[in-house]
C-alpha cells in the first residue's frame, strides 16, 4: 500500500515539475546585462558581472549654484552695489550672459532648471504652497518629465542636492511620504536641506534624505545655514573622490539664501554701514551706469522710470530713510555673505583638482528681487500681531538680521536691485520679476571668455546643455515611462561662438495671471 502511494505521489510530481517548466519555457528570461552564462558543469560556464551603467569619457562633472531672490542689477559682477569676489572670479575666466531668464517665482524656476521643461509642463505654474488642483499647476512632479538628475544618474554619474528644495507638495513632507518627489526620489542619491519656500538660517529645518536632520546641530556657536550647507557638500565631494573618483559628479547647490528672512552674521553687515545712505533712487541709478561701462546692457538703454507707487527717497523722513537704510545694510551683507561660502564650496572643488574637468553653472537669483517686504519693509509685530510705528522699531534696530526677527527690506531696493528693469518677483509680464544673470565657467574649454554672451537663453536651457557636454542624448523611457520631449534648447554652442545667432526662439512666461512671451 505504501509503494503504490509513494508512486502516485511521484507521478504527480513528475506531472507538477513538468507543468511548470512548460509555463516557465513560455515566459521571457530575466533580463541582465551581464554576458555570462551557466553550463551543464563549473568549467563550462562563464562567470561575467553585470557592468553599471558608465559616463562617456570625457564627460565632465556638473556644479550647478542657484542663489535665491537676487535681482540681475544686485551683484558687483553685473553693476550692482553689492560686492561679490567669489562670483567675479568665476566671471572673470568664464561666461557672462546678459539674456539668460528665469520664472518669476521660486519652484516654477526650479522645476525647469531640473527638467528641461517649462514649469507648467511639471505641474509647478506656481510655487508649492499654492498648488491647486487644475493641469500644470498642481505640484506633482510627472513621470513623464524626468529630472537631470534621474537621467545622469542613469548614465554613469554620482548624484547629490544639497539647501532649497521647494518641488515637493507639501502634503508629501511628512514622516510617512510618499518620497518618490522628494529629491531622493527623482534621481538625487543624497540630499541634505529643506524642502519649502523657506527657513530660519539660524534654526533651519533640514532633513538629510528623507529623515528630519538633528536640531540641535543647528544650536552650536557660530552656525549658519549656508555655511553648514557648504561644509556637507564639501564633505560628499570628498567621500566621491575617495570612493567612486572613476564617476562624474552632479552637485546641485541652492542656498536659502537671499530669500526672506535676512539673517546673517553681524560683521558682514557692518561691511555695508552707510553704503546705502543715499537711497533707492542714487543707488540704482549708479547700478545702471556700472552696467553700462560693464557691458551688460548696451551702452543706448535708456532707465525705466519709478513707477509712481513706490515712493522717491527724498519724500521719507529721517526715521524712515534709518530704518530702510539698515534694511539693505542686512541684506546686502547676507548676500556678501553667502558670495564668500559659495567661493569656499567652489575654492574645495579646484582644490581637489577638478578644474578643467568640471563645469560650472552658477545662476544668481531664481527670479528677480523680492518686492514682498512692503514699503517700510518688516521685521517684528506687536503683541496685538500689528505692527509697530517706526520709532518703536528703530529700537530693534541693530538686531536685524538675527534669530528673533524674519526681516525683509522695503519694496523700492528690489526696484533698485533689479535695474535697470521693471516690476520684481511674482511678475512675469516684465523683466525685472525674469532676467537673472547667468555665469558659466569650464576652464579650458571656452574661447573668449571675456565676450559677454547675448544670445536669449531661458533656465529650461540647462539640462539640454549639461546632456550635450555629457554626450547624453535625451531619453525617450525613463524606468519604463515614455517621456515628454525637452522644451530647452542646448546654448553650448555660445562657449566657444559669442556672435552665434541665438537658438531658443519663442518662450513664454506666467505667473499668478501676469504673462508675456518672447
Amino acid at each position: 500500500m505504501k509503494t503504490r502511494i509513494l508512486m502516485v505521489l511521484f507521478f504527480l510530481s513528475a506531472i507538477s515539475f513538468s507543468a511548470v517548466a512548460a509555463a516557465d519555457a513560455g515566459k521571457p528570461k530575466t533580463a541582465s546585462a551581464s554576458k555570462g552564462n551557466n553550463a551543464a558543469s563549473q568549467g563550462a560556464s562563464k562567470p561575467q558581472w553585470p557592468q553599471p551603467p558608465r559616463a562617456h569619457p570625457g564627460a565632465p562633472n556638473v556644479v550647478l549654484i542657484l542663489l535665491d531672490d537676487v535681482g540681475f542689477g544686485a551683484t558687483s559682477v553685473f553693476g550692482g552695489p553689492v560686492d561679490t569676489p567669489a562670483l567675479q572670479q568665476l566671471a572673470n575666466g568664464g561666461l557672462r550672459y546678459n539674456r539668460f531668464h528665469v520664472n518669476a517665482m521660486c519652484s516654477p524656476t526650479r522645476a525647469a532648471l531640473l527638467s528641461g521643461r517649462n514649469s507648467h509642463e511639471m505641474a509647478f505654474g506656481n510655487i508649492s504652497e499654492l498648488a491647486a488642483g487644475y493641469p500644470g499647476y498642481n505640484s506633482l512632479w510627472p513621470k513623464e518629465s524626468a529630472s537631470v538628475a534621474e537621467v545622469l544618474k542613469e548614465n554613469g554619474y554620482s548624484t547629490a542636492a544639497f539647501g532649497k528644495w521647494h518641488n515637493t507638495p507639501v502634503w508629501e513632507v511628512t514622516a510617512a511620504g510618499p518620497f518618490d518627489r522628494w529629491p531622493t526620489g527623482l534621481g538625487f542619491e543624497y540630499f541634505y536641506g529643506f524642502l519649502g519656500a523657506q527657513t530660519s538660517q539660524w534654526e533651519p529645518t533640514l532633513y538629510r534624505n528623507t529623515l528630519p536632520a538633528d536640531p540641535l546641530a543647528a544650536r552650536r556657536a557660530g552656525y549658519h545655514l549656508t555655511t553648514d550647507l557648504v561644509d556637507d557638500a564639501v564633505g560628499w565631494v570628498h567621500r566621491h573622490d575617495a570612493l567612486a573618483s572613476d564617476k562624474p559628479f552632479f552637485l546641485y547647490f541652492a542656498t536659502g539664501a537671499t530669500h526672506v528672512p535676512h539673517h546673517v552674521p553681524a560683521e558682514w553687515i557692518a561691511k555695508y554701514k552707510g553704503k546705502f545712505d543715499a537711497g533707492w533712487d542714487a543707488i540704482r541709478e549708479r547700478s545702471f551706469e556700472r552696467q553700462k561701462q560693464l557691458g551688460v546692457i548696451p551702452a543706448n538703454a535708456e532707465l525705466t522710470p519709478r513707477p509712481k507707487e513706490i515712493p522717491a527717497w527724498d519724500s521719507l523722513n529721517a526715521d524712515q530713510k534709518k530704518l530702510v537704510s539698515r534694511q539693505m545694510e542686512v541684506y546686502a551683507g547676507f548676500l556678501s555673505h553667502t558670495d564668500y561660502e559659495v567661493g569656499r564650496l567652489l575654492a574645495a572643488i579646484r582644490a581637489d583638482g577638478h578644474t578643467e574637468d568640471t563645469v560650472v553653472f552658477y545662476i544668481p537669483g531664481d527670479n528677480g528681487a523680492s518686492a514682498e517686504g512692503g514699503f517700510e519693509g518688516h521685521d517684528a509685530v506687536g503683541i496685538d500681531g500689528k505692527a509697530l510705528n517706526i520709532s518703536d522699531r528703530l529700537e530693534h534696530i541693530d538686531d536685524l538680521g538675527g534669530e528673533m526677527f524674519l526681516n525683509h527690506y522695503a519694496t523700492a531696493w528690489a526696484w533698485a536691485l533689479n535695474s535697470p528693469f521693471q516690476w520684481a518677483k511674482e511678475v512675469a509680464s516684465h523683466l525685472g520679476g525674469t532676467r537673472d544673470p547667468l555665469i558659466v565657467s569650464w576652464p579650458g574649454h571656452v574661447a573668449q571668455p571675456e565676450v559677454v554672451r547675448t544670445q536669449f537663453t531661458h533656465v529650461n536651457d540647462i539640462a539640454p546643455t549639461i546632456y550635450e557636454l555629457a554626450s547624453i542624448t535625451p531619453p525617450t523611457e525613463v524606468n519604463g515611462v515614455q517621456q515628454t520631449p525637452l522644451e530647452g534648447t542646448s546654448f553650448a554652442y555660445t562657449f566657444n561662438h559669442p556672435d552665434a545667432p541665438g537658438r531658443h526662439k519663442v518662450q513664454y512666461f506666467e505667473m499668478l495671471g501676469s504673462r508675456g512671451i518672447y
